[in-house]
């Protein structure tokens, strides 16, 4: 079993996934917030001010640069996320994304659990 099928996603008012609590307890007694990337998010908290704590940080992250780890001695640096789905997490060249610019992409499966994106 997939025990990503058991995260439970938080939602702001408007309906905005701004995260995911990962169950750790069969009673949901204590709960992992995890990012939209799938990184963990500080220790396990009760229910309550693990969602709370996800939908304070918000989706900003995502606006920001990354380090991905590919795998090999070398890492790729400057990325942003341009797509974010159970398909996977599509990075580009932060400044060329935002010019719009077609850049080299790089696609890693979602959620990160390995921990391969880094905040830059």
């Amino acid at each position: 079993m997939n025990p990503i099928e058991h995260w439970i996603a938080v939602r702001r008012e408007d309906g905005e996934t701004v995260g995911y609590l990962e169950p750790l307890s069969e009673d949901y007694a204590s709960m992992q917030p995890r990012t939209l990337l799938g990184h963990a998010v500080g220790e396990p908290l009760e229910y309550v001010p693990a969602e709370e704590l996800l939908l304070e940080r918000g989706i900003g992250e995502l606006a920001e640069r990354w380090t991905l780890d590919a795998g090999t001695a070398e890492e790729i640096r400057d990325l942003t996320v341009t797509e974010l789905s159970p398909n996977g997490i599509v990075l580009a060249n932060y400044v060329e994304a935002k010019a719009l610019a077609n850049g080299a992409r790089h696609r890693i499966d979602w959620p990160d659990l390995q921990g391969r994106l880094r905040r830059a």
